[in-house]
């Protein structure tokens, strides 16, 4: 064995071994053999990630995680399938389009082309797949990628259509409205999850806008100030304010109507919010309750059941004419609910139904509008105001605030206006402001199937288990029925084919019921294909079905992905199902509400089980200031400079050896990573070194005689340090397989560094002499190193999973004392390995 450099290039060490391993086709080999062995299968999911960026250290952490258990299994001679994945459809793609053709308006894609919009499209989805693989493999991640699944794969798509036709023909498809947080960029409205991960702090108008009550027989509301009454109602939107069809109290809050002295006008609000046309009474040095005389005089007091089916004036006359709009007769009146709050307003909320989730569900409940129904929404899809409204009729709602505001004030309703500082959704995509809106969506009925779902996650063991007892079991229990349709053109399409008026509907399984049915046979699945292609009505001769507009929103893809990337149930039928659920899933805490639920909801829809048994939730990475990594701001180290200064292994064990295991936030800090090369990889490179430095001693003085690993040897010292070395590697093993066996990786890796320090610090610096021969001879020199060789064996075996690369170059140096080694030619790896140094790679 040739003698070991003083210090080791840990960077440059780990690309040689890189390009060993693609020479040698190592992860081939390795998962060849395993399949010779017929070994096990242990299923794992690798959920697809989007290839129009490069990867950043949240998707280098989960990669870990997942090559750490994978790894791990494989060394327990089990046949784990590592398939890469990528997700190609949905927003991340086509905004970047439209930004590319400044594309602002859905009219413009369809001047162009869908089909020509579709391929732009295409021509990008795999633009940096090359640089994650890459990077992927200079992290030491052993994943297939030339076996790999594509969301847009036509194969894919199919079980993506298979999945919803089942969910079809159990009755847990329907079309509705549903208010959902919309981008007024992209033209297309979000999931919950997505709304959720862009907040920033805002200032927006906050005003008090007065609604002139009217007697029963519906007039009154134009007399003088000092006979008109009027509720007094809060809002943040007052681009909302022109769609306002209702007003909501709370059924059992205390409401009063009081005599402004300063304007004379009475107005109705709640008692415990005064506080928000008096300002002052939130000033608790200043106000005095003396003082109230001096600003309001009270003179009824209600409560809000009181309130209920009284009728007001519109504040905007656009859907008060009963000529126009016949349903105005339901319109303009008080409701009660028990969502509105006395924390902030005036405990009367203005109600759009076509702007607000909790709108919608009251009105909808009073009968203010009917389910089906067309209600006003004169807001199009780019979030300009439509004719309907003709004083800002093409301005975006954000921009019109200020234009409906003076109209507000020119006709007297203007009560108060402020500036409110608060939290607001922005669109994680273009970033900018979401707006709530009620779009038509296609639904899936996961309030039917809630029970099952959360039952089904109690069969689930998850790493750590708080995640899915607290924020995933919350998020399950409330959750609600899922829109999987998205107004977009490069997804999936919805398979569903209908006449105009929905009394036939067809859903299509499969290429081959489409072609069955429309005798259009085709290999593409994309909405320029299949829109294309009619359906003969079986109810009425001679007419025919056209697709429905919209495409899957694309996590409705990634909760497809167990059955779409085997092509299930067209291929691979008994393959598929012998390894569901899988074994083991992991990606970051934001998947609670996005992989994660859509998995469950899908495979409890289709089999009432889980999708998978075991999953590891790590938390997020962040940069050194706590702040979110932020390529604009540069806040954090480009992770290829950082692997190239101080090693995969070790920014790998940075990662592992971190709270971001348990599910919490790491600090990203540059340092840490040097910490783990100067802390742990140095002196186990030093400790092997010395054993390597006195075996090549031993031999030199013994005649030459190689040093032949003994296990016996190692089981026969007395030496106490021998001993107590060994008994503590034995109890790591024990302690690794069942951590591992537990998927707790935050407790494996503290083990692994506390033992390194153990035989570095300890073992070696005690018996330095005695191994250099200076104490006890050479027989005593020579069971320190038996002992030393088998530790280090054991630690490089343990180590394998988390650290490949170090561990790699001290099994090639180790593998070729084994007896075995010389029956090996040289490079093994031709048949199954019956002892460990007849394998060519750890």
């Amino acid at each position: 064995m040739a003698s070991l450099p003083p210090t080791l290039d840990f960077a440059k060490t780990e690309e040689e071994i890189c390009a060993k391993w693609e020479k040698e086709q190592t992860f081939k080999t390795q998962d060849k053999l395993s399949l010779e062995r017929g070994d096990e299968e242990y299923t794992f999911y690798d959920g697809p990630p989007f290839a129009t960026g490069l990867p950043h250290y949240g998707h280098i952490l989960a990669g870990t995680i997942k090559d750490v258990v994978t790894r791990h299994a494989c060394m327990r001679h089990l046949h784990v399938s590592r398939r890469a994945g990528w997700d190609c459809h949905g927003l991340p793609v086509e905004y970047e389009i439209d930004q590319k053709l400044n594309i602002t308006h859905r009219d413009q894609v369809l001047e162009m082309g869908v089909d020509k919009y579709n391929e732009t499209c295409r021509g990008i989805v795999t633009r940096y797949t090359k640089e994650w693989e890459r990077t992927v493999t200079r992290l030491g991640r052993w994943i297939d990628f030339e076996n790999d699944y594509k969301t847009m794969d036509p194969t894919f798509m199919e079980s993506v259509w298979w999945v919803f036709k089942q969910l079809f023909e159990k009755g847990l498809v329907y079309q509705g409205y549903k208010v959902m947080p919309f981008s007024t960029a992209c033209g297309t409205p979000l999931s919950n999850f997505e709304a959720g991960l862009n907040y920033k702090d805002v200032r927006d108008p906050a005003l008090v806008v007065s609604f002139p009550m009217l007697n029963e027989d519906g007039s009154g509301g134009s007399g003088s100030a000092t006979e008109e009454v009027s509720f007094v109602a809060w809002t943040t939107t007052p681009w909302t304010l022109p769609s306002n069809l209702a007003l909501c109290v709370h059924p059992t809050m205390t409401y009063i109507q009081i005599l402004d002295v300063k304007t004379q006008k009475r107005y109705i609000l709640a008692q415990s919010r005064l506080s928000q046309i008096y300002p002052i009474m939130n000033n608790k040095k200043k106000w005095k309750p003396a003082m109230a005389a001096e600003l309001y005089t009270l003179e009824k007091t209600f409560v809000g059941s009181d309130l209920v089916g009284k009728k007001y004036k519109p504040l905007f006359d656009y859907f008060a004419d009963p000529a126009t709009t016949p349903e105005c007769k339901n319109y303009f009146r008080i409701l009660s609910d028990n969502y509105v709050t006395d924390d902030a307003g005036t405990g009367i909320v203005h109600q759009a139904p076509a702007f607000g989730e909790d709108d919608y569900r009251v009105c909808l409940a009073h009968d203010v509008i009917y389910k089906g129904q067309e209600i006003p929404c004169p807001v199009d899809s780019n979030g300009m105001f439509t004719s309907q409204i003709p004083e800002v009729a093409g301005v975006h709602v954000k921009k019109a605030d200020e234009t409906l505001i003076g109209i507000i004030k020119q006709t007297g309703r203007l009560v108060q206006k402020d500036q409110l500082e608060h939290s607001y959704p922005f669109c994680w995509r273009s970033d900018t402001p979401l707006i709530y809106k009620a779009v038509p969506s296609w639904f899936v009925k996961v309030e039917e199937i809630r029970d099952k779902i959360v039952e089904n996650n109690k069969k689930t063991y998850w790493v750590p288990n708080q995640v899915k007892e607290g924020r995933f079991h919350s998020w399950l229990t409330d959750a609600r029925d899922w829109a999987v349709s998205r107004n977009r053109f490069w997804g999936t399409p919805i398979p569903i084919w209908c006449n105009d008026d929905l009394s036939e509907v067809v859903c299509i399984g499969s290429v081959e019921e489409l072609h069955q049915l429309s005798g259009v046979k085709v290999t593409d699945l994309h909405k320029d294909v299949v829109d294309a292609i009619t359906i003969p009505s079986k109810t009425k001769p001679g007419e025919v079905l056209r697709r429905v507009d919209e495409v899957f929103d694309c996590w409705f893809e990634s909760g497809s992905m167990p059955y779409a990337q085997k092509h299930y149930p067209f291929e691979n039928k008994e393959e598929f199902e012998n390894g569901f659920p899988a074994d083991f899933i992991a990606e970051g805490l934001d998947q609670t509400r996005g992989w994660f639920y859509t998995l469950m909801v899908l495979s409890t829809a289709l089999f009432d089980k889980p999708a998978f048994k075991n999953l590891i939730v790590n938390g997020l990475v962040l940069a050194s200031d706590g702040k979110k990594m932020s390529k604009r701001l540069k806040n954090y180290p480009d992770p290829n400079v950082v692997i190239s200064k101080y090693g995969a292994d070790a920014l790998r064990m940075y990662l592992i050896n971190s709270p971001v295991v348990r599910a919490e936030s790491l600090k990203f800090q540059e340092s840490g990573v040097l910490g783990v090369v100067k802390e742990v990889f140095l002196p186990l490179y030093n400790a092997f070194r010395f054993f390597v430095q006195n075996m090549e001693r031993w031999e030199s003085i013994n005649s030459n005689i190689k040093f032949v690993p003994s296990p016996e040897k190692v089981r026969a010292t007395e030496n106490p340090t021998d001993v107590w070395i060994s008994a503590a590697t034995q109890g790591l093993i024990k302690f690794v397989h069942e951590e591992m066996a537990a998927y707790r990786l935050y407790t494996v890796m503290p083990a692994l560094v506390r033992f390194v320090t153990q035989l570095t610090n300890w073992y070696v610096r005690l018996n330095r002499d005695r191994l250099k021969g200076l104490e006890g001879g050479d027989d005593e020199a020579e069971t320190g190193l038996q002992v030393l060789y088998d530790v280090l064996l054991d630690v490089t075996i343990l180590m394998a999973p988390f650290t490949p690369f170090i561990t790699e170059y001290f099994y090639q140096h180790l593998r070729k004392l084994q007896p075995s080694y010389a029956q090996s030619a040289d490079g093994g790896g031709s048949s199954n390995p019956v002892c460990p140094g007849k394998s060519d790679s750890v």
